[in-house]
């Protein structure tokens, strides 16, 4: 069982230890694709973070992760979702997710994402009522169609 988790506003103060959050559970599939350099990946991760809508998420009260929530007009997308590495199949993504997708219900729209060819995640969204509209030797681009 999780312990109990919280979503949060991120902060500037957050940027460095999330990119180390990032880098440690992206690095070797970035590599595998060929998109791993530490400058594209402080790039790619700062624009991600000052979009609206990234969130924090909390484990006991102690940063663990983040994740990009970010509500359009026609779609949600869902992006920047890390989480510390020994928090992997302890559950607590799922938990998050489920989280995430009420919300979407709520809004009526459809939710999409893209997940890196190769990637265990794509089992996670696949479980969840996402399909995979597309691949390329990249990403994998998924939709969950809005709850009716």
């Amino acid at each position: 069982m999780t312990e109990v988790w919280s979503f949060g506003p991120v902060s500037e103060a957050d940027f460095e230890p999330l990119l180390a959050i990032r880098t440690d559970v992206m690095r070797e599939h970035l590599e595998r694709v060929g998109r791993y350099t530490p400058e594209r990946s402080r790039h790619m991760f700062r624009s991600h973070f000052d979009e609206p809508g990234m969130r924090l998420i909390r484990q006991a009260g102690i940063r663990v992760g983040c994740v990009g929530f970010r509500r359009h007009d026609h779609e949600i997308r869902i992006d920047s979702f890390y989480l510390e590495r020994r928090l992997h199949g302890s559950g607590l993504g799922t938990t998050i997710l489920k989280a995430l997708l009420a919300e979407a219900d709520a809004t009526g729209l459809p939710v999409r994402l893209e997940v890196l060819t190769g990637s265990k995640a794509d089992r996670l969204y696949l479980r969840h009522g996402f399909v995979k509209l597309r691949e390329d030797e990249i990403e994998g681009f998924y939709e969950r169609p809005a709850s009716s």
